[in-house]
């Protein structure tokens, strides 16, 4: 019998409610529900079929991870379809109390697509990272957005060299130094003054955070090129984040290298409309012409 994972932020009564009538859907059409052992007891039984623990093995076996909730519930939802190699399918509910009938619609749409089989799946670059200290490794990690090296503490500057393939390119006082992904260009990336990557172009993203210094641009490297940010061995510990959900603390003289990860994030499409479309939705961007004639 087929099989899918089901993560719900189950934070909102409302995400609740559209999780028990998504699985009547797919109860109709004989698909199994599975669900993580943190999210049950918050979900009606009626929701699932299956309790695993949550870990790299929850979505193994399964066709794909249906996420109901936001950007936070589909970045946890990718940690746990990362191990596995399995799509991700993402239905942004965000914070509403009620579900529109427009939004029904297209709920009741992505069901009935998954039923049939009736998708694209996209592979999205995603980085893996390294920190060593000494010849300890600290962290050994990835990331679908971005990994981002930042001080500790408030009140000081985080001294870095940065490095690609093994030759040095600048070094600074900064806030902090973000590696990211086509993916994560329109998140913190985005924020932190980088450009925004159309999700087929195969690069990585060196962006400074507040930079002292007169060359701090963002620059744009090679998915096959290694991505190195060398905290200063006399300066002050730092904080290596991952997608804003795996977090290490960095002591001074650790060297953190990013490359282009072995394992992409596979994301279900179900629309065929491209990047360019969704970047003017996304951000509201004013596409009528001067002064909105």
């Amino acid at each position: 019998m087929r099989e899918i994972l089901l993560v719900v932020h189950t934070g909102y009564a409302h995400n609740r409610h559209v999780a028990e009538k998504v699985a009547g859907w797919f109860a109709a059409a004989g698909v199994r529900l599975r669900v993580v052992d943190d999210e049950a007891p918050d979900l009606n039984p009626a929701c699932y079929s299956r309790v695993v623990p949550l870990g790299p093995e929850a979505a193994v076996g399964t066709e794909l991870v249906f996420v109901l909730g936001g950007d936070g519930t589909l970045l946890r939802a990718a940690e746990l379809a990362h191990p596995a190699g399995v799509p991700v399918l993402g239905v942004n509910l965000g914070r509403v109390g009620f579900l529109a009938e427009a939004e029904s619609d297209a709920l009741a749409e992505a069901v009935e697509r998954v039923v049939h089989e009736d998708y694209r799946v996209e592979d999205r670059m995603t980085v893996d990272v390294t920190a060593t200290r000494d010849g300890v490794v600290l962290a050994d990690t990835w990331a679908l957005n971005e990994a981002s090296v930042e001080k500790s503490s408030r009140e000081r500057i985080l001294d870095v060299r940065i490095e690609v393939d093994g030759r040095p390119v600048s070094s600074f006082g900064c806030d902090g130094v973000l590696c990211a992904t086509p993916t994560g260009s329109t998140a913190y990336a985005y924020s932190a003054g980088g450009p925004i990557v159309w999700p087929d172009v195969q690069a990585m993203l060196v962006v400074p955070s507040n930079a002292h210094a007169m060359f701090s641009r963002p620059l744009a490297v090679s998915p096959n090129s290694v991505v190195s940010v060398e905290v200063d061995p006399d300066g002050h510990p730092a904080v290596l984040c991952c997608d804003g959900r795996r977090t290490f603390e960095i002591p001074p003289g650790t060297r953190i290298d990013v490359r282009g990860g072995r394992t992409p994030i596979r994301l279900v499409r179900l629309r065929h409309d491209p990047f360019t479309d969704r970047l003017v939705d996304k951000f509201a961007l004013p596409v009528h012409g001067w002064r909105s004639r």
